[in-house]
């Protein structure tokens, strides 16, 4: 497997976000975007999916999120207004004059590119996976759950509701400071604006993954959708190279 390639460019407000690359640097652009307490590392390349990706003919761009991976994770408030993944995002391709490119993600990353979506960017093909309709549209909660989960990190119990995102953030080594300021600073998805979106969107999900709710459901309301049914739950989706075959048929379609 080849290694990736990484860098650093500024984000929206210019902190420094790392960036890793695979494939051909003259090739197709795709924009892939991890998930909450996760980075590029862990979610595309580990598991062996940016490499398929980079072999189908790819250039595969993978941010770490601001407070996530090598990227910055400043302590500052007004370094996580309203809307800060979407406005990184934004600084991202606008940096590397990006233009005709196709952009996704992971879970949290996938809510990304819906908002991005939602605002009315327009990349060839878009890719939402770990995601279903409630994880767009009732966030919230989800949101709220984790902040809980950060708050009590030093006492959560082995049978507790958030002892396994709790493990997962400390694994990944994640300043709690600033990964509660990012999501507080929240990422709003306009549903009606994203439901009348005619990008293709590939939605791409475990069978047994719900933590988002419904991913055909989500499907079957976009305009434009295709939905790949993979093995395993939000967690255990990400091992499994039929993610990133998935990604590859999709795009390739």
């Amino acid at each position: 497997m080849s290694a990736a390639r990484t860098y650093s460019l500024p984000g929206f407000d210019g902190a420094a976000l790392a960036v890793h690359e695979m494939g051909d640097e003259h090739a197709r652009p795709l924009m892939l975007v991890h998930g909450l307490f996760s980075n590029a590392e862990t979610n595309w390349i580990k598991y062996g999916h940016a490499q398929m990706v980079a072999d189908a003919g790819f250039r595969v761009i993978m941010p770490d999120l601001r407070a996530h991976g090598m990227s910055a994770a400043p302590h500052d408030p007004d370094a996580y207004p309203e809307g800060v993944l979407s406005r990184d995002i934004m600084a991202l391709i606008e940096g590397l004059g990006l233009h005709d490119y196709d952009l996704g993600g992971f879970s949290l990353g996938a809510r990304t590119t819906a908002a991005l979506l939602s605002q009315g960017l327009k990349p060839r093909k878009a890719i939402m996976s770990g995601m279903g309709m409630q994880g767009l549209s009732g966030w919230e909660q989800r949101r709220d759950f984790f902040i809980d989960a950060i708050d009590k990190r030093e006492n959560v119990k082995r049978n507790g509701p958030h002892f396994m995102a709790v493990m997962f953030m400390k694994t990944m080594k994640i300043d709690p400071v600033a990964a509660r300021l990012l999501l507080m600073a929240g990422n709003r998805v306009d549903m009606d604006a994203l439901l009348s979106v005619d990008t293709p969107i590939g939605v791409i999900c475990g069978a047994d993954d719900h933590d988002n709710g419904s991913a055909p459901e989500l499907a079957e309301a976009l305009p434009n959708a295709r939905y790949y049914e993979i093995p395993g739950t939000h967690m255990s989706c990400i091992t499994r190279l039929e993610l990133g075959q998935s990604i590859v048929d999709f795009l390739t379609a």
